[in-house]
């Protein structure tokens, strides 16, 4: 079968485009689905480059997010797994969990304490069969587009997550969120805008944040020419905003604190800048701050997030699309940062 690998951890050189990869076989609780589209996520280049505690066995399989066709299915007979069948339209949620400890017992997977994800702990699913537990899929319909599809579950999964059950974000919040033009960014305006909040967003990019107020943005910040926080204070006469979503890290966190008003809720799911971050903590508990960490989300939620896509109430924004034989000119464009929507992987019949 047709793959995009690396055999081992470096620049873009490393990806290498495969043909003569073994078609796996589904066991027990599985399915295989034949893949016809996947999206690139920020986590892949990590992957590549070899982030701490990344262990690969080549050919290693690059990619989380899929959507596809279920091909063959294993046996499911004793499992609680969702009835899928042959020749059902699929999207893939990339979270894996063992579905035996506490916090998968209590219904939230994705603190399982062997949670692993697709393309970083699991081989991935850029590749033409991939083979998952027939409770890490979906049901959509036959009729969605398979760009938008592919794009949909890791980061409206997380977007989710962070904004309806970690951050509760109501209507009457104001809400900054970093990075607008990358997925999870794209797919928190969205929700945040589905419930009525009052949007902020940042980039380095006018033309980028141009298109995010064609996408309903309130409030742009070009974080390039101007100091987000204090720019944040004066707008709203220092009274500052009431959820921040930060995947930057260390490059935006003193920023965003200085955004955050009191009762604030900071919510953070990455840290593409860096990891490590400084604050005083005489500000947290003087302003009673609640900083969050969000990852992936539970199986409610990824039933909750496949059902709004299958109502057409979220979307995700496509930037661009490529033949799975074009994977490391995907990448290219991934690592240029010049993206505005997802980057997605076709691998056609």
């Amino acid at each position: 079968m047709r793959a995009l690998t690396i055999s081992a951890h470096g620049g873009l050189d490393q990806i290498e485009y495969r043909t003569d990869l073994p078609k796996p076989e589904p066991k027990l609780g599985e399915i295989r689905i034949r893949v016809k589209a996947a999206a690139l996520n920020h986590l892949d280049l990590f992957v590549v480059g070899g982030a701490p505690g990344i262990k690969i066995t080549p050919p290693w399989i690059l990619g989380a997010d899929a959507t596809g066709v279920v091909d063959a299915i294993g046996d499911l007979k004793g499992t609680s797994d969702n009835q899928l069948r042959f020749g059902d339209h699929v999207v893939v949620n990339p979270g894996l969990s063992d579905h035996t400890c506490e916090y998968c017992l209590s219904g939230e997977q994705s603190l399982c304490v062997n949670f692993k994800l697709l393309g970083e702990h699991a081989p991935g699913t850029l590749a033409e069969y991939i083979v998952i537990p027939a409770r890490n899929a979906r049901h959509i319909p036959k009729d969605k587009p398979v760009e938008q599809a592919a794009a949909f579950t890791l980061s409206t999964l997380t977007a989710w997550r962070m904004a309806v059950t970690r951050a509760r974000v109501k209507k009457t919040d104001n809400v900054l969120i970093w990075g607008i033009g990358g997925g999870v960014a794209l797919a928190a305006l969205e929700i945040v805008r589905t419930i009525g909040a009052t949007t902020w967003v940042t980039s380095h990019s006018d033309d980028k944040l141009a298109l995010a107020r064609g996408l309903g943005a309130d409030h742009v910040l070009n974080y390039a020419t101007m100091d987000v926080g204090k720019e944040v204070r004066t707008r709203t006469n220092k009274r500052g905003v009431d959820v921040i979503f930060d995947t930057v890290g260390e490059a935006s966190w003193t920023q965003s604190l200085t955004a955050l008003g009191r009762r604030g809720r900071l919510v953070t799911c990455g840290a593409t800048s860096g990891p490590i971050v400084q604050m005083d903590i005489r500000r947290l508990f003087w302003n009673q701050w609640d900083i969050m960490g969000s990852t992936m989300g539970n199986e409610a939620e990824f039933e909750a997030v496949t059902s709004e896509f299958n109502a057409g109430h979220l979307t995700p924004l496509v930037d661009s699309v490529f033949d799975i034989s074009q994977g490391r000119q995907a990448f290219e464009r991934l690592q240029s940062g010049q993206q505005f929507g997802k980057i997605v992987v076709r691998i056609p019949d």
